[in-house]
């Protein structure tokens, strides 16, 4: 007797099954796409390398952060200002290599930022490109109470962009497939009304998996939103139950963070004018260089080899380093170079941050 088959079970079409999104979400603009060579993009290991490390900011870089305040429309009250300085201080327990401290100017500031609820959008620019934003806008802005569950949790959140990261449901390894039309409706209504392009730039476009570390998806990341039933078609139980994270710090966030700026053991070299120390550098990892220049003109620091690296300058102002200027020549046919005026009897601190070691897996820094 023939056995008979159990028929798999018919979901309903999306655009049967509308759901309502309680919560706004952080809006990312569009980031520039690297243009990598045909040869560096089919060189696998480099191509991944230079993708996953964009952004990144050099390790030990002490970032500064400041608040609009006065008329502006994106003063930060200062319950949320609270909010957000707690946010910051929760990252740092993790332990990480980066510095952050809070100033009053505004120009004074590689993170700059904002609170409007009359614009309802909270986003930041990701990782280095808060330094492409104008000195008089807001780098990363709130735009929703900041004291409650959620809100702490978005306050963790655009930090996160601001260390590097990127959405975590947008991870190519999360398997989700979505009720495409449903997340369209659902977005598109309040409280986010979104464009549909907006829509599919922060939930339904994928990250190319040459961006992503690891081969999984943490739902419980603070880089993933919070859905409700019926947008997401597999996993089946965030179809059923939602997908509701955590609003913290994940483990993997932590060793993320961890991975990327992890704290500082070692003390830095020294380098003179007219020297070259070669350094042996494996992918991700960085080394850091002390320069006192007995004469004020103008120098040169560049590195040599044919390695892909991220190369920033920073001067000792009060005894903390201040960024000035950086050069990345990951992808390209060249090396990275700073020519700047030096004085004499000050400090300045060069950092070499390795994308991709090279064949050789040697790198050079020159002062000329």
């Amino acid at each position: 007797m023939a056995t008979k088959k159990s028929a798999k079970k018919t979901k309903a079409p999306s655009a049967k099954r509308p759901a309502k999104i309680a919560k706004p979400f952080c809006s990312i603009p569009p980031r520039p796409k690297p243009q990598l060579s045909e040869a560096i993009a089919s060189d696998v290991l480099r191509a991944a390398a230079i993708l996953s490390t964009r952004g990144k900011w050099a390790n030990k870089t002490v970032l500064h952060y400041c608040f609009f305040t006065g008329n502006s429309r994106y003063k930060v009250p200062n319950v949320q200002a609270n909010a957000i300085r707690q946010a910051f201080a929760t990252w740092k327990a993790v332990g990480i290599g980066l510095e952050f401290q809070e100033v009053n100017q505004l120009s004074e500031a590689e993170v700059r930022i904002g609170y409007s609820t009359a614009d309802g959008i909270s986003a930041s620019a990701v990782g280095r490109d808060v330094l492409d934003i104008p000195l008089n806008e807001p780098t990363t802005v709130y735009g929703w109470d900041l004291t409650t569950h959620y809100g702490r949790g978005t306050a963790l959140h655009e930090l996160g962009h601001v260390l590097g990261m990127e959405h975590e449901h947008q991870n190519p390894f999360a398997g989700i497939k979505w009720h495409e039309e449903a997340v369209y409706q659902s977005l598109g209504g309040p409280p986010n009304n979104w464009s549909r392009e907006t829509t599919f730039h922060n939930i339904l476009a994928k990250l190319s998996s040459q961006q992503v570390q690891g081969s999984s998806w943490d739902p419980d990341s603070i880089m993933e939103y919070e859905f409700d039933s019926g947008l997401i078609d597999e996993p089946e139980q965030y179809d059923v139950n939602g997908l509701i994270p955590p609003a913290t710090l994940s483990a993997d966030d932590k060793t993320w963070a961890a991975k990327w700026y992890p704290p500082s053991v070692s003390q830095p070299g020294t380098i003179q004018a007219f020297q070259t120390v070669a350094v042996e550098l494996a992918a991700g990892q960085q080394v850091d260089f002390v320069f006192q220049p007995s004469a004020t003109r103008r120098y040169t620091i560049a590195t040599k080899g044919a390695s892909d690296t991220l190369l920033a300058l920073f001067e000792e102002i009060d005894g903390e380093p201040r960024y000035v200027t950086a050069d990345d020549d990951s992808g390209e046919d060249r090396n990275a170079s700073i020519n700047h005026k030096f004085f004499a009897g000050r400090k300045y601190h060069v950092r070499v941050r390795l994308y991709y070691p090279g064949q050789t897996g040697i790198t050079s820094v020159t002062v000329t």
